[in-house]
């Protein structure tokens, strides 16, 4: 039924996980440098896109919201479980019908929007920040991972080059 979303969220954790890998070997330094097009630094940027994407699925299923706080600097397998535990939720979410326009409140009650507004939302939003992890990797002088959908399909095999390429 949500095949498109399952493929699409998916795609979201997977992504979500290479750059977690690709900080990894970073120092605490080069974590806490400003990531260029952001105002914040690489692990604050981190810490906002997984925490950030546990608060979406929360709004939307119903449950509790992540344990870990944004302004604290959470290690990286800290930041890797909740990503793993959030693209398990969406999963389990997507996995059942959804109604997408069904009002969502947000900010403490402040704002609503529609289920369906939250769920591009948050796939927007593991684009963004992960390309400004990337534009950091970038000027550290460190191959950023290639976090495109292509790049999924050729590692699990839904894609492939038919003849080879220069």
């Amino acid at each position: 039924m949500n095949e498109l979303l399952l493929d699409a969220f998916s795609h979201s954790a997977w992504a979500k996980k290479k750059l977690i890998a690709a900080c990894d070997s970073l120092s605490a330094a080069e974590m806490g440098r400003r990531a260029p097009g952001s105002v914040d630094s690489i692990r604050a940027t981190l810490n906002h896109l997984v925490i950030a994407d546990a608060r979406y699925i929360a709004r939307l299923d119903g449950g509790l919201p992540p344990s870990l706080d944004e302004e604290v600097a959470n290690d990286l397998r800290e930041l890797l479980t909740l990503s793993e535990e959030t693209a398990e939720r969406w999963q389990r979410f997507l996995s059942e019908p959804v109604d997408g326009e069904r009002i969502v409140i947000l900010d403490d009650g402040a704002y609503e929007t529609h289920a369906n507004v939250v769920m591009v939302q948050a796939l927007h939003h593991v684009s963004i920040h992960g390309e400004q992890v990337c534009a950091s990797l970038t000027a550290l002088g460190i191959e950023p991972p290639d976090v495109q959908p292509w790049a999924l399909a050729d590692d699990t095999g839904r894609s492939r080059w038919l003849w080879p390429q220069d």
